[in-house]
């Protein structure tokens, strides 16, 4: 297992220059596409540790998704966030990278390479 991990979108173009600027760097990343691969509610939670943000701050609210599963609700508690992103990941804000007990999201990309 790499000790740098993505969370990968393919189809995301800051995800795949984040991908690209990890390689220039010589990182090998393993690369998780959390589309496929969704992240479980303990693995999600603990990656919302590693980067010092709450579920809200790490959702995508400009997608059709996020209304629909009435994440717009400001009552709804960061497990109800947390097990709505686990369904639906689409709404997880991309792409992060992760190293040790670190991690950071690539928008912009380079902002990842002060955890490598």
């Amino acid at each position: 297992m790499s000790e740098v991990i993505i969370y990968h979108n393919p189809r995301c173009s800051k995800s795949r220059q984040t991908l690209a600027l990890l390689e220039e760097h010589g990182v090998q990343p393993e690369i998780r596409k959390y589309l496929d691969d969704a992240p479980s509610a303990d693995e999600l939670t603990q990656v919302l540790a590693q980067l010092g943000l709450s579920a809200r701050d790490l959702l995508r609210t400009k997608e059709p998704e996020f209304k629909e599963n009435g994440l717009d609700d400001s009552a709804l508690s960061e497990a109800q966030i947390i097990n709505i992103m686990t369904k639906v990941p689409k709404l997880i804000e991309r792409p992060i990278v992760i190293k040790g007990d670190k991690a950071r999201i690539g928008r912009p990309p380079e902002s990842v390479l002060d955890i490598l």
